[in-house]
């Protein structure tokens, strides 16, 4: 007499439904008041390696906020400037990684800026100064004025 065997079946389950996330690359559409489309395509990473120029959208972005967590197909609302809503083409896994030294980059821009931003209030305060009580150079004060000695 043959015995009962306990193989068990093997049941496919459905692919799972990619969904954005950090780590993916997406296509998307940004679709405004007058009707005008926009379409996109990023990598969503996390916040210190975004570098947009370069396709990597950080997640704290507002648009990264709007799609994460949906999948290919949504439409979801976007309010912002004269956008309305975002459509969502296609999700998948990002193939290719932001550069090291994005977050470098970025942070020596900021001192950039900030550097400028202080020299410029350095002048105006110069300015202000010199049409009062006269005998301040702001030329003098823009060449290597925030330089340690």
């Amino acid at each position: 007499m043959a015995q009962p065997t306990n193989a068990s079946k093997q049941v496919a389950l459905p692919p799972a439904i990619p969904r954005v996330k950090i780590g993916t690359h997406v296509e998307v559409e940004l679709l405004s008041e007058s009707g005008d489309v926009e379409r996109l395509a990023f990598d969503v990473v996390a916040d210190e390696q975004a570098d947009f120029a370069s396709g990597f959208l950080g997640a704290g972005t507002p648009l990264a906020q709007a799609i994460l967590g949906q999948p290919a197909g949504a439409t979801v609302p976007y309010a912002v400037a004269d956008e309305v809503e975002v459509r969502i083409l296609s999700v998948a896994p990002s193939e290719r990684a932001p550069a090291p030294e994005v977050a470098a980059a970025r942070e020596a821009a900021v001192q950039e800026a900030v550097s400028k931003a202080n020299m410029e209030e350095m002048v105006r305060l110069a300015l202000t100064v010199d049409v009062k009580w006269g005998d301040y150079d702001p030329e003098a004060l823009e060449s290597g004025w925030d330089k340690q000695p």
